[in-house]
């Protein structure tokens, strides 16, 4: 498992490991060891995987403290502009984003540390995106920033967006509690 820092601290692009042989591939998505190696402790309490089609934007959700969560995040068919934002209002990183293709054909994935907003694009039909976390889902702390009030280009006319999306606050907005 190969970590690659990013430019907000704490975030990595995780180029899973991958096996292939006659029958098909094999990828290792999590490995505590390699985690603990890099100084990240991290403890899956949940996990769950949306399937989405070209066009459409999911984002850009986060949980409130003190329901705050990392992220493991890859995506493990098809392919996705994966985004994530700093909303940690003492990072030099505050407000600052990254964005990168997960697929399954680069094996990548994100970690994504607490008090961070997290959001995709999918580039392709069917695009299953995998979420492991380090929280339960609290419905009362789950929330969002509007996915085009921060800066980043989608590179999409027409995108495909859930009335709950468009209904969170704009970045500019947002009071950070991170």
């Amino acid at each position: 498992m190969d970590f690659t820092p990013l430019g907000l601290a704490g975030a990595r692009l995780l180029t899973l490991p991958r096996f292939l042989d006659h029958r098909g591939s094999f990828v290792k998505a999590f490995n505590e060891g390699a985690f603990l190696e890099q100084g990240i402790t991290f403890e899956t309490k949940e996990s769950y995987f949306s399937y989405s089609n070209k066009e459409v934007i999911r984002g850009m959700h986060f949980q409130l403290p003190p329901y705050q969560h990392a992220k493991v995040v890859f995506c493990p068919k098809g392919a996705i502009l994966d985004v994530i934002l700093d909303l940690r209002k003492g990072s030099a990183t505050y407000g600052h984003f990254e964005a990168h293709i997960l697929s399954e054909e680069n094996h990548q994935a994100y970690y994504i540390p607490e008090g961070f907003a997290h959001g995709f694009k999918a580039l392709e039909d069917d695009s299953l995106t995998y979420y492991l976390v380090s929280s339960v889902h609290e419905p009362k702390s789950d929330t969002g920033i509007r996915f085009d009030s921060f800066g980043m280009d989608w590179a999409c006319a027409a995108p495909v967006v859930s009335d709950r999306d468009k209904s969170f606050v704009a970045f500019a907005d947002f009071d950070s509690p991170f």
